[in-house]
């Protein structure tokens, strides 16, 4: 587990939580797991996906009756992020508030880390 005891590496607003949480009651899932991938304009991409079982390495969090799973090798490159779910009059989705990102594409949906945060084992 990566980051600082007692702390959790996610943070959800209220908003996200219910959303997740809703997500989580229709779909019978057990939460959602955020990860990093490769791709994208800037280099990285977030993903997430429906999980009915947490792995044994995932870090979950638990907010609101929302639950997330951050997969081992994003919990260094999402430490301090804040989701948040949003709505406007064109799109409505989750919103990552990550304070490790050092730049982004600006469809925002492509971020770039810092290279050192890459670079780490």
């Amino acid at each position: 587990m990566f980051g600082i005891p007692g702390k959790q590496a996610v943070t959800m607003t209220p908003k996200a939580a219910e959303q997740i949480a809703r997500l989580m009651e229709t779909g019978g899932h057990a939460g959602l797991r955020i990860g990093i991938k490769k791709g994208g304009c800037a280099g990285m991409e977030y993903t997430m996906d429906y999980v009915d079982q947490p792995d044994t390495n995932d870090e979950v969090v638990e907010q609101d009756g929302a639950r997330i799973m951050i997969a081992p090798m994003a919990q260094m490159f999402l430490f301090g992020t804040e989701i948040d779910y949003e709505v406007s009059l064109l799109e409505s989705g989750f919103k990552f508030r990550n304070p490790n990102v050092v730049d982004a594409c600006g469809c925002g949906e492509s971020i770039k880390f810092d290279e050192k945060l890459s670079s780490q084992p």
